[in-house]
């Protein structure tokens, strides 16, 4: 593999699930070293479902292309060797609730005193200020207090989370955001800073319509199934034989839609004429369109819009996703080779870059895998190992 874009980065990942390790791993996979610190039992994501010992497919799914390495940090040993570490690290990784790792002594102010050059992020529930700064971080919940699940969902319908765990992910990304701005930052004053992120923010940051609707005096934004509350049509709409996704947002489309779909005079149809009367007429113009998709199946109507350019899909289910030739050819899914695991397909990498490729294909290390070559890396000894190894063993 070519050099990766964080090549000579050193990483120190101090985090376990999913938020955090996302992160980490996308640092990974730019090229950068991640040390992954674990307790002695490892990351709790090593015994999910298909676990094969300590090794799992959740596990490398967010931890591929990283180092572990065991360290006890409920021992002196063990936060010891962890400061050591970060005394040349460049970036610094956890997801602990806040006022842990001060406790430990492993705090930003703590490390910065040490090393000001280090990058410090920190990934909670909450973030670091604030009234609930104390409170567990899960996905869950942060979708609900975030509004994500009032607005999911159909309309009068339970309240419904994402499919995807949007906030967990959204923090791992947004913390990848502010670490990448910080390396550039520190190019220029040579100084580390500390990134402070979480799980409800994200969700919060990521209703950007949401919050326009509420902002610009429009209402509460509730759930609307799979419609648009900007755009219309845009939505699934049904068809013979199951669901496909329609994009007409503008008028040009949806004229050339009109026509397709042999009822011209919709265009100028004082209901939805416009895109602001087409979404106050969301349902009824959904109902019309159905009327007439309804007649043939989903191949059909996919065919013709795409021949006209109408932004148009299937719906797929993950079968159909991971069978699709275009997400083949994009390499969204590798194949990856595992001591214990086997031979597994995982997902690829959605960043493409043409002169420093992200690596997607290492696998995920095992539990202490590189725990006394990278210590030896770092200058301990060999009794210092030892010592260390000691300190894990009475977990």
């Amino acid at each position: 593999m070519p050099t990766g874009a964080l090549d000579g980065l050193h990483v120190l990942d101090v985090t376990q699930v999913m938020a955090g390790p996302f992160c980490t791993m996308l640092l990974a996979d730019l090229g950068a070293d991640v040390i992954k610190i674990e307790p002695p039992a490892g990351d709790s994501t090593r015994s999910m479902p298909g676990a094969v010992g300590t090794d799992s497919p959740s596990f490398n799914a967010v931890n591929r292309g990283k180092r572990s390495v065991v360290l006890n940090l409920k021992t002196p040993e063990g936060r010891d060797a962890l400061e050591r570490l970060a005394r040349t690290a460049d970036i610094f990784v956890e997801n602990y609730r806040p006022g842990v790792v001060a406790a430990l002594g492993l705090d930003y102010e703590s490390l910065n005193a040490v090393n000001p050059r280090l990058i410090y992020a920190s990934i909670s529930g909450y973030g670091q200020t604030g009234p609930d700064r104390q409170k567990g971080g899960f996905d869950l919940v942060a979708q609900g207090v975030s509004g994500i699940m009032s607005i999911t969902g159909e309309a009068g319908g339970p309240p419904v989370k994402a499919g995807v765990p949007l906030t967990d992910l959204g923090a791992g990304l947004f913390a990848l955001v502010g670490i990448l701005a910080a390396v550039e930052h520190r190019h220029r004053t040579g100084a580390g800073q500390h990134i402070d992120t979480s799980l409800v923010e994200a969700g919060v940051a990521l209703s950007v319509w949401e919050a326009t609707e509420y902002f610009a005096g429009l209402g509460v934004p509730q759930p609307k199934g799979s419609a648009h509350r900007m755009f219309a049509p845009y939505q699934a709409i049904h068809c013979a034989d199951g669901y496909i996704t329609l994009g007409t947002a503008n008028d040009r489309l949806f004229r050339r839609f009109c026509d397709l779909l042999a009822h011209p005079e919709w265009a100028t149809d004082p209901q939805f004429a416009d895109n602001q009367t087409r979404l106050e007429n969301q349902a009824e113009l959904a109902a019309q369109i159905e009327a007439v998709t309804g007649q043939q199946p989903r191949a059909h109507w996919i065919a013709l819009f795409d021949a006209n350019e109408i932004p148009c899909g299937p719906i797929n289910n993950y079968e159909q996703v991971f069978a699709d030739p275009h997400i083949a050819a994009r390499e969204m899914a590798v194949d990856v080779e595992h001591p214990t695991l086997g031979r597994m397909r995982a997902l690829g990498s959605a960043i493409k870059m043409s002169d420093t490729p992200t690596n997607p294909r290492r696998r995920a290390p095992m539990l202490g895998e590189h725990t006394e070559a990278v210590l030896e890396e770092y200058g301990f000894s060999a009794e210092e190992i030892a010592a260390l190894r000691g300190a894990s063993s009475r977990a």
